[in-house]
């Protein structure tokens, strides 16, 4: 059940996360020190064997009930750890914007969206984005949608 969980979440970040976090860290400056710009650096080669382990202990998609399981109220406890450990995050595949297009994708995406977006971003072999625009708004505040 939802402790079983939580204690396998604990654990991974203990035993799994924070002894990477350095090497992540120095990876990541390594790849980014390449680039022209940060964001074409790609990600740290230890990020495969971090998600290996979570794949392993059946860490993986918890954001998502129609996959793992948990309900949303489940997953809230550990989604407010994942969020003191952004590396546990990307290395069970529960980062921001891919697990809200998810949630999108799985709900209301055709056969043929979920095929071409959805199941490669569940296997963490795409990242996704989110953009909005508004005509006459400079923001990305969904408060000002008008149209």
């Amino acid at each position: 059940g939802f402790y079983e969980i939580r204690k396998k979440v604990a654990n991974f970040i203990l035993e799994v996360i924070v002894p990477n976090r350095a090497t992540y860290a120095a990876q990541r400056k390594e790849l980014v020190a390449k680039e022209k710009h940060p964001l074409h650096a790609p990600q740290p080669p230890i990020l495969k064997e971090l998600r290996a382990e979570a794949k392993k202990r059946g860490l993986w998609n918890f954001f998502l009930p129609e996959v793992c399981g948990l309900t949303v109220l489940e997953y809230s406890p550990i989604a407010e750890m994942l969020g003191a450990f952004p590396l546990a995050n990307i290395s069970m595949n529960c980062s921001a914007p891919d697990t809200g297009n998810m949630e999108v994708l799985e709900k209301y995406g055709t056969p043929e969206q979920k095929e071409k977006w959805l199941e490669p971003l569940l296997k963490a072999e795409i990242r996704s984005c989110f953009a909005m625009t508004e005509p006459g708004v400079a923001s990305s505040d969904a408060t000002n949608i008008c149209t």
